[in-house]
């Protein structure tokens, strides 16, 4: 297999817009033929969604969901035209959306929206622990890092494995990028709210994530 280097995933990136994690999975999927590569992102949606993300959205929809009694959800989704805003498409995906977010409880829509401050804690929290469970000092700094990461898709909504996925693979980013590429218009999740009666008291536990998938059928 041809390495794939730096300044080829640059190149990549400069043509396409595509961000540096999917030009080196494009990359590394076609053995480091550039122009493969550019086909490859262009099949998956990427590149386009890509050189749409700095076009102006501000049309869309708020679209609520309420679970029973007991959870209560309302999401905003923009687009570039009132057109979109009514395709079933458009308005699925953002129903997809309240019912992940019900499930799923996400904080942040992206990582970008995580305060440093919030990262900071919570690596301090991850490696006074690691530093108590004996690990040599020379890994700790990569344990921590990786568990950050993985914290920090948990708690973003676009980095979130869909609960409707049946092979449990597809993040939410996914979705959003083929409805990009459908609508031909920049989309973007800009926020969500999220109500749970008796959020923060004691309370029963309840698998919801597999509750959700059960009514979905899927």
């Amino acid at each position: 297999m041809a390495d794939v280097t730096t300044q080829m995933i640059k190149d990549l990136r400069e043509r396409t817009g595509a961000g540096m994690a999917d030009c080196k999975k494009a990359l590394v999927e076609t053995a480091a033929d550039i122009e493969k590569a550019i086909d490859y992102l262009r099949k998956k949606g990427i590149a386009s969604a890509a050189k749409k993300a700095t076009r102006i959205a501000s049309e869309g929809t708020i679209v609520s969901y309420l679970h029973g009694s007991r959870i209560g959800v309302m999401v905003e989704v923009n687009c570039e035209t009132d057109f979109v805003a009514r395709n079933p498409d458009f308005v699925g995906f953002a129903k997809e959306l309240t019912m992940q977010v019900a499930a799923m409880s996400p904080q942040y829509v992206s990582q970008e929206e995580i305060p440093a401050a919030v990262v900071e804690k919570e690596k301090a929290i991850r490696l006074d622990l690691a530093k108590q469970s004996g690990k040599p000092e020379a890994v700790i700094p990569k344990i921590v890092e990786g568990q950050i990461a993985k914290w920090a898709k948990e708690i973003c909504l676009l980095d979130q494995i869909w609960v409707k996925d049946p092979e449990g693979k597809k993040d939410i980013r996914s979705l959003l990028t083929e409805l990009i590429a459908k609508t031909g218009e920049n989309v973007k999740v800009r926020r969500f709210v999220r109500y749970e009666v008796g959020e923060g008291l004691e309370k029963r536990a309840d698998d919801f994530v597999e509750e959700v998938r059960k009514q979905s059928g899927a």
